[in-house]
């Protein structure tokens, strides 16, 4: 038997032994076990140090609200720093290390820190490393000596530089009510809505549905609690219009009633299953919403208050009757409420010891009263803990007489021994996530807790989460009578027969015992009552000044146990009270989210992949395939042996000798149709498009309304009244969201239809001086001579028999076409191509080759077109109109944009035959080591097979100005420094003969 599991109870399943490690000690729990309740089981209770000080800190909840107990996990030869102990599930196999230590957990050099006392207090990094040296070093900042021992000692795990090998998912979801919180308040609410025809989400961040239940010790209908649970989550198992998601927890809640959720697929696994995920992270679209997201239990806060063997008195009560875990083998509680009393009777019931119930009231319950005799003791009232004893562990506690009216101590301290440490401070609401929706909590002197705010969308609150803790009841709170959710108007949905002689929860209003030694208000960070009333007296009077300041409520904290108790000491130390204080607004995400988990389907195979018609053709002949936006394209079609580098000189080198052609199917396409089509992209376009003839294309750029350049492309006049519009791959979604908010928002009066038809159309542009003789092989029903198909010129043909539409116009400066088919047929078109230039040596080309070719041409793209530029900027000021007005045109003429010092277009030539970089900074002067200031930087370059050089282009200050002059590249992250010449970005036929030819 483990030295603190009780010899029975508990839901844990005591017939399957699991074995895992920690800081490489192997060890044993049960089935069902968290990790934290497993180490308590064994004994340990110191299992971290902590940030600042480094004291050694054990379990203190049994929960998301963990400060402590912070874990690295090995999982899969990779590391996760920082996951609670107590929602880490325990399986065969697992490895947990403890964090922030060295050399080891019992002995850490680090916890000389404790020495500093009040030079380590809140802010003390603004005020220590901001100062200047003395002494020899006179003249530098004290913090530049001192960073590089700063930063090896800040955070608390250790992150891996290995790839993470899980695999992630997402997924959107739409319901008409999502439940958030599996107690009995959100299943009742889960059942209450489907009965009703919702169809129904019910999300619990637990593996298990029940809640406060599970382990609560209530009944209903004389029905143990949690068994009630599970029945009730089997019958809603059995509906179809309900999903219930377990190990998921809801993190955000974002505008129109959208929430964002993790679910924790498969880390309660040694290893995740092939082709599954690890973890799924969910966009949830709501109807309604309904919040049962519970409360949390609060701490008191008193000298001593951080030793390993303190805890909240509803964990303790969560080990015993859950995990059959005791706390220590003598227990003492302390309170302000009567929870507390609940919990150590259970923890009797369970088999352990309680060594006394302080409690800070003078007078309590009659409840509280018959439940200290369960557990076995006479309640020593009207005192408080003013200290403990012990290092690494508990070894006992100091009590002295207390006035919870005054706060003030009186009479003699006496020691009482105990293992462990047991606390309630009452109970706060989870507000969070209505925080998240945009309004602010309002406290409630009878709770003395924060409760929700009215509703700013449509939500309703169910349960502890209203403010009404310690029973069962399923109270379904709507504050807003328009929300509907199960019913036709909100409920109030009671479980029979709540236990009549439930304990009064209203607590006493006492938050902290003032005494000698550290009382930790935020024990993740260390901050103490003392850093609060320090930034009280140093003018950090805000909540959100103090959160700043000292730290109180970040990281993975979010003020779960900190915030109430640290707005309090602020509160008193201002002579005000907390509602005056105020609250700070919680933000996402609720819980830490893994960055591989936002980033979720965009991970291997289990990628939405988004191809082109051509696209097995490119992976046949040899393409290595690259993400562009959402698709995959050909980056190039490389030779057996060659690089990347000497594929694509050779692909745009075949092009400027011969023809090339390359997949476009990517570029965005809207069709922009209606009687007042040509008026709306005059007003989207800085150039005129009314003026276009029916057959011809136009390049255009857009303007964001502040005057920096959005977009480029060209736009294809199909009829009177039919337009079609390209835009870049990247971007198209950006662009079709842009025109959508300017017919729906600007000009609502427009006769305008939008249609996204980019995956309707496939497309191949064919560039070089035999391009034209490529077309005049294989297209029939149309010419394609000069006369016929000019420059911007629009043709509509065959293929082999497939429609056809060509368009003649160039972004290579070669003589080019493109060529657009139904997607349907675009294979069969660009095989019929490629047979067509056989005998011109036709190469199929990709991006880089396309980035090449656009390069020596100088035409800019979205890294030129980067958010910051300007169409003058751009040398692109000759498609600004001067007969019309057009988004962007009121404010493009601000004097910090048409100033002669900006950023413009020029191009650089590398001097030394080296590579240049993008990102590289331009530097007029300087050495490798003092580069001196940057004039400006290099936007994208490449080898040029025209000039045989290494070029690029860059924004420079000056622009025009500075061609012909010389410059240094500056790139010390790739160690790269050198001479380069500042040109026109046009180094390739600037005249365009050979794309007008």
């Amino acid at each position: 038997m483990s030295p603190r599991r009780s010899s029975a109870g508990g839901l844990i399943d005591r017939t399957r032994t699991i074995r895992f490690t920690f800081d490489g000690e192997s060890l044993t729990g049960h089935a069902g076990d968290t990790l934290a309740a497993a180490l308590l089981a064994n004994g340990i209770s110191l299992m971290g140090r902590s940030f600042k000080y480094h004291r050694p800190r054990g379990v203190y909840s049994a929960g998301i609200d963990e400060p402590n107990a912070l874990v690295t996990l090995l999982r899969e030869g990779v590391r996760e720093p920082n996951i609670p102990a107590t929602r880490t599930e325990i399986y065969d196999g697992l490895r947990a290390e403890s964090q922030n230590r060295f050399p080891s957990l019992a002995w850490d050099v680090g916890a000389i820190n404790q020495l500093g006392g009040k030079l380590l207090g809140a802010g003390f990094y603004y005020k220590t490393f901001m100062g200047p040296v003395i002494g020899p070093l006179k003249g530098t900042r004290f913090w530049m000596m001192c960073e590089h021992f700063i930063r090896r000692a800040a955070g608390l795990g250790r992150a891996d530089f290995e790839a993470d090998p899980s695999r992630y998912e997402q997924v959107n979801a739409y319901c008409d009510v999502l439940v958030v919180g599996g107690g009995i308040a959100g299943l009742m609410a889960a059942e209450a809505a489907a009965k009703a025809g919702k169809r129904v989400i019910l999300a619990e961040q637990e593996p298990h549905t029940g809640g406060f239940a599970r382990w609560s010790g209530e009944t209903i209908d004389e029905i143990p609690a949690h068994d009630w649970a599970n029945a009730l989550t089997r019958r809603l198992a059995e509906l179809d219009n309900v999903r219930v998601l377990t190990r998921t927890a809801v993190w955000g809640y974002y505008d129109g009633n959208t929430l964002a959720a993790l679910e924790r697929v498969n880390d309660h696994l040694a290893r995740t299953p092939k082709n599954h995920p690890r973890q799924r992270h969910w966009t949830i679209r709501a109807g309604d919403v309904v919040l049962a997201t519970g409360a949390l239990e609060r701490p008191i806060v008193f000298p001593g208050n951080d030793r390993p063997g303190i805890m909240l008195a509803g964990a303790a009560r969560r080990y015993a009757k859950e995990f059959g875990v005791l706390p220590g083998s003598k227990t003492l509680f302390f309170t302000n409420n009567d929870s507390a009393y609940q919990a150590a009777a259970i923890v009797k019931r369970a088999g352990g010891h309680v060594a006394a119930i302080v409690d800070v009231r003078a007078r309590i319950s009659d409840t509280a009263s018959a439940l200290a005799i369960e557990a076995g003791v006479e309640p020593i009232t009207g005192h408080a803990v003013v200290g403990t004893k012990g290092g690494k562990a508990l070894s006992g506690a100091i009590v002295q007489a207390f006035d919870a009216a005054t706060g003030k101590l009186s009479g003699e301290a006496r020691p009482l021994e105990c293992d462990s440490l047991a606390v309630s401070g009452g109970w706060q609401p989870v507000l969070h996530l209505a925080s998240q929706a945009g309004a602010k909590p309002v406290w409630d002197d009878v709770t003395q807790a924060f409760l929700p705010p009215q509703p700013t969308q449509r939500w309703m609150g169910a349960g502890a989460f209203t403010g009404r803790f310690g029973t069962a009841e399923a109270l379904v709170t709507g504050r807003d009578a328009g929300l509907k959710c199960a019913e036709k108007r909100p409920s109030r949905a009671r479980l029979p027969d709540i236990a009549p002689d439930a304990p009064d929860l209203t607590p006493a209003p006492v938050l902290e015992i003032r005494g000698k030694g550290k009382a930790f208000v935020d024990f993740q960070h260390d901050v103490t009552a003392d850093d609060v009333r320090l930034a009280h007296r140093e003018g950090f009077v805000s909540v959100e000044h103090l959160k700043r300041y000292t730290t109180l409520g970040m990281a993975t904290d979010q003020g779960k146990t900190s915030n109430v108790p640290g707005l309090a000491i602020m509160a008193a130390a201002r002579g005000i009270t907390i509602p005056e204080a105020g609250t700070t607004r919680f933000r996402p995400p609720y819980s830490p989210v893994a960055i591989g988990a936002l980033a979720a389907e965009r991970y291997g195979d289990l990628k939405p992949e988004r191809y082109t018609p051509m696209h097995e053709w490119h992976v046949e002949h040899g393409a290595e395939m690259t993400p562009a936006g959402l698709w995959h394209r050909p980056l190039v079609y490389a030779a057996p042996g060659e690089t990347v580098e000497q594929a694509y000189i050779r692909e745009a080198a075949a092009v400027r000798r011969s023809v090339g052609i390359v997949d476009v199917s990517t570029l965005g396409k809207i069709a922009v149709k209606g009687p007042d089509a040509a008026t709306f992209l005059d007003r989207v376009y800085t150039n005129t498009f009314s003026t276009l003839k029916v057959g011809k294309a136009r390049y255009g750029l857009m303007l964001r309304e502040d005057g920096i350049a959005f977009d480029d492309g060209t736009t294809w006049r199909l009829g009177e009244t039919d337009f079609l519009m390209t835009t870049t791959t990247a971007n198209a979604g950006a662009v079709m969201q842009h025109l959508e908010y300017c017919l729906d928002i600007l000009w609502p009066d427009l006769k305008v239809h939008l249609t996204s038809v980019t995956d309707q159309w496939a497309g191949a542009a064919i560039a070089g001086p035999k391009a034209r003789a490529v077309l005049e092989r294989c297209v029939t029903g149309a010419k394609v001579d000069n006369e016929t198909l000019p420059f911007m010129g629009i043709v509509h043909g065959q293929v082999e028999g497939a429609p056809v539409m060509i368009c003649r116009l160039s972004f290579s400066g070669e003589l080019a076409y493109e060529v657009y088919c139904g997607a349907g047929h675009g294979m069969h078109v660009w095989e019929a191509l490629m047979e067509a230039g056989a005998r011109f040596e036709i190469t199929p080309y990709g991006m880089e080759a396309l980035g090449a070719l656009r390069i020596e041409k100088g035409h800019v793209t979205g890294a030129e077109i980067d958010g910051r530029t300007t169409a003058r900027d751009l040398y692109l000021d000759w498609m600004l109109s001067k007969k019309k007005p057009f988004i962007g045109s009121g404010l493009m003429d601000r004097p910090a944009l048409i100033e002669k010092n900006r950023l413009r277009l020029v191009g650089v030539i590398s001097l030394d035959g080296q590579k240049l970089g993008g990102g590289a900074h331009l530097v007029e002067r300087g050495s490798p080591d003092e580069p001196g200031e940057s004039i400006g930087h290099v936007t994208a370059y490449c080898y040029s097979p025209a000039l045989q050089k290494y070029i690029g282009l860059a924004l420079v200050r000056g622009g025009k100005a500075r061609h012909g002059t010389r410059a240094y590249l500056s790139d010390p992250l790739r160690k790269r420094f050198g001479q380069v010449e500042i040109v026109s970005h046009h180094f390739f036929d600037p005249d365009g003969e050979r794309m007008h030819g």
